[in-house]
């Protein structure tokens, strides 16, 4: 248990028997009136964003979250089957609990898992990779300027709009939060 004081970006708590986690806070105290906590939850399995108000002082029960640095083997069916980096047993993770991370997973790959009770909530990929182009349309001659993209396609199957000069077999720097190129390797 813990106070709404104790409140800080990234905390798991357990409301109504669901896991959510706290993406902001800000303490608020009005000229009338008692103190108060507003903040903006996120459901840790499903994503579901709400604004819930506590009032100050108010105790709230939190989650124990145990993150494992994982690494990344392959893909079975619809689940992902992933190896602990210290004692290496390998546990399946069901294809909806990853996610979108699914389109910027590489072979091999460092992830972090976050477990509560043995079950995996969430996987927090690094924020960037560098992957292979496999596929995009050739650039015309004189499209070297900035300001124009095309679609490209890497090696994990994500599409990721890129420049005009960049061309198959490339290797490019991809940011994993939002799909955006960031840069050829």
């Amino acid at each position: 248990m813990a106070t709404t004081n104790d409140l800080k970006n990234g905390l798991v708590l357990n409301l109504d028997g669901q896991l959510w986690t706290v993406v902001e806070f800000q303490h608020v105290k009005p000229g009338k009136g008692g103190a108060f906590v507003r903040t903006t939850l996120k459901n840790v399995l499903n994503g579901k964003v709400v604004d819930k108000t506590f009032n100050a002082g108010t105790k709230v029960e939190t989650a124990t979250v145990d993150k494992r640095t994982m690494q990344y083997l392959y893909a079975d069916g619809e689940d992902f089957v992933f190896m602990d980096s210290e004692n290496y047993d390998q546990i399946n993770v069901p294809g909806t609990t990853v996610g979108d991370a699914a389109k910027y997973l590489l072979d091999n790959a460092e992830v972090t898992i976050g477990f509560h009770e043995g079950t995996a909530l969430y996987i927090e990929l690094p924020t960037s990779i560098e992957v292979e182009v496999t596929y995009t349309e050739p650039g015309m001659q004189g499209d070297r300027s900035t300001g124009g993209t095309k679609p490209a396609q890497v090696a994990t199957g994500a599409n990721v709009p890129v420049p005009l000069f960049v061309n198959i077999g490339d290797k490019i720097k991809v940011d994993t939060r939002d799909g955006r190129y960031l840069g050829r390797v």
